[in-house]
């Protein structure tokens, strides 16, 4: 099977093109640079150089593929965000999406699988939730189910299957957001937003990469919820990282201090609960998560870590 990978170069594109590759497949991954295309080869794929926002040079790119998937992002790296940091995430999911599925059509694909997240609907008062579950309010993450509406919508123009994983919680040795966490609970730095009982579903990268693979491997139409196999207090998650990385407990910030140090986006994100389950999801593809909880998720992050000499030592500035 040949495989378009969108974001090939990402924190979830490199482990598609490194899975896919592994199971025999052949990866072609967009890039924009020689040095993705570097990174491409060195994981075993075939790079591509095309626009995202342009469905003429993607559909040349992806030409020949039986699947093309959706996992570009440009997640802002920093913690205190505004809504323009996001412009061009939104329009990743919005104009990119829209390209992408064109392309998707013109060369004849048989199916188009696209990265979503779980926390873009929610359950009443926090509580669980399935795929059928309304959407939240927040602006944010609007263009994330905007994303998915394009998609459903032009499979079912174009006759293409059109599968919408959302994805919970990334977290891995070499995802940013990831390594805040441990550097700050590291340095002591306040971690958790109010009582730190807000509820996260959670996904190891590597999970997640079997999941795209396992789903394009049986493509089918639907919405489904990737996660791991047990929502955790953002306390437990933080409180065992502290632990493994031989830290003291997080420490905690009021959600009033949070939203003035942090910004509305990550103090709500950090205090807010997406507890959802990835029964549906299981069922339907035979996947089953190599990390099924944080605590084999997180000791194989520290121990990634631990190889490469970070978090830095408390109190030494990197």
């Amino acid at each position: 099977m040949r495989v378009f990978v969108a974001g090939a170069t990402g924190v979830l594109g490199r482990r598609l093109v490194r899975q896919l590759t592994a199971r025999g497949h052949e990866a072609v991954g967009l890039v924009r640079s020689e040095a993705g295309e570097t990174t491409v080869r060195s994981l075993g794929g075939v790079p591509r150089r095309a626009d995202l926002f342009d469905a003429d040079s993607l559909t040349r790119a992806a030409d020949g593929c039986e699947v093309v998937i959706h996992a570009a992002t440009a997640i802002p790296t920093r913690v205190r965000t505004n809504p323009g940091d996001w412009a061009l995430n939104d329009r990743i999911r919005r104009d990119g999406t829209r390209c992408l599925t064109t392309a998707t059509a013109r060369i004849g694909a048989v199916a188009y699988l696209q990265q979503s997240v779980v926390w873009a609907v929610r359950g009443p008062n926090g509580g669980p939730f399935d795929e059928t579950a309304p959407a939240t309010d927040d602006p944010i993450l609007a263009s994330s189910l905007d994303g998915e509406r394009i998609a459903r919508d032009a499979g079912a123009d174009h006759d293409f299957r059109a599968a919408l994983l959302r994805c919970g919680a990334f977290y891995s040795a070499d995802g940013w957001h990831t390594r805040i966490f441990g550097e700050s609970v590291v340095r002591g730095r306040p971690a958790l937003v109010g009582q730190g009982d807000a509820v996260w579903s959670l996904l190891h990268a590597d999970d997640c990469a079997r999941a795209f693979v396992a789903a394009a491997e049986k493509p089918k139409s639907g919405v489904w919820h990737v996660v791991d196999d047990r929502p955790v207090t953002m306390s437990e998650y933080l409180g065992t990282l502290a632990k493994m990385l031989g830290a003291r407990p997080p420490r905690h910030l009021p959600r009033w201090l949070a939203r003035m140090v942090l910004g509305r986006y990550a103090a709500d994100l950090l205090s807010s609960s997406f507890p959802t389950s990835n029964a549906r999801f299981r069922a339907d593809f035979d996947w089953r998560p190599g990390f099924p909880t944080i605590a084999e998720g997180l000791e194989e992050v520290v121990a990634a870590w631990r190889s490469e000499g970070f978090p830095p030592v408390r109190g030494v500035r990197a």
